[in-house]
């Protein structure tokens, strides 16, 4: 379906892909043959359920990485990223959960290395967004429930990780262009963002001497449920044509940047943000 023709539509957080229409594309149109660039790895993917994740972990898998795919709920999306993977004939773990518990996280590595027997790469993309027109109107229910999710999940995940990777082993944080622009109707969410950011570049900071290269990927107006799940329906049918290249992009348009920062051809990148946002100039 062409961009300017993508309906206005309104889903309940935390959204499906199986109700969007068009349904994002975790694939490019034609496939993508890979190039074994992840041979033999075993990763983890927060948030595989839907947008960004299920596009990560088709990619890792066609590079030749089993996966393992940590969501919150929504099982009907879980179980098409484990085709998604599975097509590759790789191996998918499904692991339902909340990784703002660090008891959740602890067990959903421990269950990676029982089933692989090794973990090279963590990609921390879990995240949620409540959009609020007023400061004021942000909760104190919602602002820890944002950071819990989108900043405590990550550092949970890390922490759960760390014992089992080894030398050039790589984590991969997914952050936004929100947390160099701002947005001032997700200001609590943009919080988050802007921390992640802080958190990656310090913790590749940590991590240098083990030679564990931590990166992260800035997406900005990208086809995910959280869009039709957040906003109202006239700015979904319009969303990303602000941007340069004058539409929203596809999941697996930014999967390409974290197959590039999970494989050897990011050897010598840490502490370094990717951005593929449609051409949106950011500083940082």
């Amino acid at each position: 379906m062409p961009e300017q023709q993508r309906p206005p539509q309104k889903q309940e957080l935390p959204g499906s892909e199986a109700a969007m229409t068009p349904r994002p594309e975790s694939l490019p149109p034609g496939g993508y043959k890979g190039a074994g660039k992840l041979a033999g790895k075993v990763a983890i993917v927060t948030g595989g359920d839907s947008g960004i994740g299920p596009a990560v972990a088709a990619l890792f898998a066609r590079e030749g990485a089993d996966l393992a795919v940590l969501y919150l709920e929504e099982h009907e999306d879980a179980a098409e990223t484990k085709v998604l993977v599975e097509e590759a004939r790789r191996r998918c773990l499904l692991l339902p959960g909340d990784v703002g518990s660090r008891r959740y996280c602890r067990d959903a590595v421990g269950k990676v290395i029982r089933e692989f027997g090794r973990l090279d790469v963590l990609v921390n993309n879990a995240g949620e967004q409540h959009v609020a027109q007023e400061l004021e109107k942000i909760s104190e229910e919602q602002l820890t429930r944002t950071f819990r999710t989108n900043i405590f999940g990550y550092v949970f995940m890390t922490q759960a990780a760390l014992p089992h990777l080894a030398e050039s082993a790589a984590i991969i944080n997914t952050t936004s262009v929100t947390a160099y622009k701002g947005n001032p109707v997700l200001i609590d969410y943009s919080a988050t963002k802007g921390a992640i950011v802080a958190f990656t570049r310090s913790l590749a900071m940590k991590l240098a001497e083990r030679k564990i290269r931590v990166n992260a990927v800035a997406p900005g107006p990208i086809w995910t449920p959280l869009i039709p799940a957040s906003f109202p329906p006239d700015h979904v049918a319009k969303q990303g044509a602000n941007v340069p290249l004058g539409r929203a992009g596809q999941p697996w348009e930014v999967a390409t940047s974290f197959v590039f920062l999970a494989s050897k051809d990011a050897s010598y990148m840490t502490g370094q943000v990717l951005h593929p946002n449609g051409g949106t100039i950011v500083n940082g």
